[in-house]
């Protein structure tokens, strides 16, 4: 972890993906399904949490999902927090392509896995564009980022897709290059500090030792 980061002015975001499910494991895609943390995602969350807590966050929101629930309240219990859930947290819904494996749904549709991985608007199994759920997403944490001290830091217990599309938005980068941004492995996080330009982009897929991004977005 860079700390010199951490002492930068201006209030921070750190985007937290959700520790490890089982269909993690089975590269199955979750999308809003809600599935529970194995006993390694407990785990996970627990380590990160006390890392996290040494940021000393002023708040914590989450995705209404399981997965992503449990792993906010590990951090809420360390630092006395209260959680606020938002269901425009979730992830990406992807229709057909929920509860199919990785290679599922590159052998069932090839084209379509296709054009999203070269950037284009795609609906995924018939569900959400990206951009839909950046327009559900990024508009919470910003609410939530307003009501920060000077200074402040705000948890934000996500999920990959979702993660990652706020980030592009808050960026203020171009759809067709939020694909540049690497996953994140379970229970990573992102860091995004207020700038005299907008939002940067400080840390990204911190939190561990490199692991395989196992999940919807990888």
């Amino acid at each position: 972890m860079n700390e010199d980061a951490y002492k930068r002015t201006g209030r921070r975001i750190v985007l937290w993906r959700h520790g490890q499910t089982s269909w993690n494991l089975e590269r199955r895609f979750q999308g809003t399904t809600d599935i529970a943390l194995t006993e390694s995602g407990v785990a996970q969350a627990r380590r990160a949490a006390r890392l996290l807590a040494s940021l000393n966050p002023d708040a914590i929101v989450a995705s209404d999902l399981k997965r992503a629930a449990a792993t906010a309240s590990e951090l809420s219990e360390l630092t006395g927090l209260p959680v606020s859930y938002d269901a425009a947290l979730r992830e990406t819904y992807a229709g057909v392509w929920q509860g199919l494996t990785h290679q599922e749904i590159i052998e069932r549709y090839t084209d379509e896995y296709t054009a999203w991985k070269r950037g284009e608007p795609v609906r995924r199994g018939g569900g959400e564009l990206e951009t839909e759920v950046a327009d559900r997403a990024a508009p919470v944490v910003l609410r939530h980022v307003e009501k920060l001290p000077e200074n402040g830091t705000l948890v934000v217990a996500s999920h990959g897709g979702t993660i990652r599309t706020t980030i592009g938005r808050l960026l203020g980068l171009e759809s067709t290059h939020w694909e540049s941004l690497g996953g994140l492995t379970n229970c990573c996080w992102s860091v995004l500090g207020e700038g005299a330009r907008g939002w940067r982009l400080l840390e990204h897929n911190a939190g561990t030792l490199p692991e395989p991004v196992l999940g919807d977005d990888d």
